[in-house]
């Protein structure tokens, strides 16, 4: 009888804990200015990328080559929906 009430009391101390918050550390203010950097650097390389694809695009229908480039335009599009949605990504792995 005596572990019933034992299992009682840690299942009340177990509804007490409260649901926290992640914080950043300090000192971590250079870190994220140096992500911040790097997400510019990522969208400004992805507009490139489709920039890049879609003159080679427009050369390749004017010569009458192979046609490549569309798969460029699309693996740069998924590449900027990722690099974009990463933070949403990772709150949605973390977030269990």
């Amino acid at each position: 009888m005596s572990w019933i009430l034992s299992a009682a009391e840690h299942t009340s101390m177990l509804a007490q804990v409260n649901n926290f918050t992640p914080e950043a550390p300090p000192g971590t203010r250079g870190l994220t200015k140096l992500v911040q950097w790097l997400m510019w650097f990522v969208l400004l390389s992805g507009v490139s990328a489709i920039i890049f694809a879609g003159g080679r695009f427009a050369w390749e229908k004017w010569h009458g080559g192979m046609l490549e480039s569309p798969k460029m335009v699309v693996g740069a599009l998924i590449g900027g929906i990722v690099a974009t949605s990463a933070g949403s990504i990772m709150n949605a792995i973390l977030d269990v």
